[in-house]
């Protein structure tokens, strides 16, 4: 298999992540979609990383999609197979993904000129990222879809959003509103798959 990734996408970091728990061979192919000459498109018509190249030559996207794939070639579970006990799994994982969405949103915003940039947006997103994680820091509490004794995607997801945030926006100090978080995510954030994939210097 090969997939296609950027270093600083938490969605490809959360495919990596799940490919090494999981213990699956893969090679790694680093291309950025942004830049003209990008190969990404070849792979998703809609220019997203990341991309997975199966080996009979099937190209899956994106990284839920990429996620439940990868539970059908063996390896560690990393989803219930049960039906109803997956719902609360793929759940935490959309809302991380979705603080990730707000968090790139905010990222992009920033680079255009100060005067271009749209103020109200971004106020937008920074309030979905800051409900995102208390709504995050509920479920752990619960047990609801993470956190439990064993890795699972939801676990996966969030590491990786809150890596992303620490990777763009340290400034937000996320840790210091949400201390139940912040402790879970120390344990999970050494483990080898994640260390291994910590991005690259900004």
């Amino acid at each position: 298999m090969k997939l296609v990734v950027s270093l600083t996408s938490p969605y490809a970091r959360k495919i990596r992540i799940a490919l090494a728990e999981k213990g699956l061979p893969f090679t790694l192919e680093v291309d950025i979609p942004w830049l003209p000459d990008t190969s990404v498109p070849s792979y998703n018509p809609l220019g997203k990383v990341p991309a997975l190249v199966s080996d009979d030559g099937e190209v899956w996207y994106d990284s839920p999609v990429i996620a439940l794939y990868l539970e059908t070639l063996g390896g560690v579970p990393l989803m219930p197979a049960e039906r109803v006990a997956c719902l609360p799994v793929r759940q935490t994982e959309a809302l991380a993904d979705g603080i990730s969405d707000a968090a790139v949103a905010v990222f992009l915003e920033s680079r255009r000129p100060p005067e271009q940039q749209d103020a109200a947006s971004i106020e937008r997103q920074l309030t979905k990222i800051h409900r995102g994680l208390a709504a995050l820091e509920e479920r752990l509490v619960q047990r609801k879809g993470f956190g439990g004794s064993t890795i699972n995607i939801g676990d996966i997801a969030v590491g990786c959003t809150l890596g992303y945030l620490d990777f763009r926006f340290a400034h937000l100090h996320w840790r210091s509103t949400h201390a139940t978080l912040a402790a879970w995510a120390a344990d999970l954030m050494a483990r080898p798959s994640f260390v291994d994939t910590t991005p690259p210097p900004a």
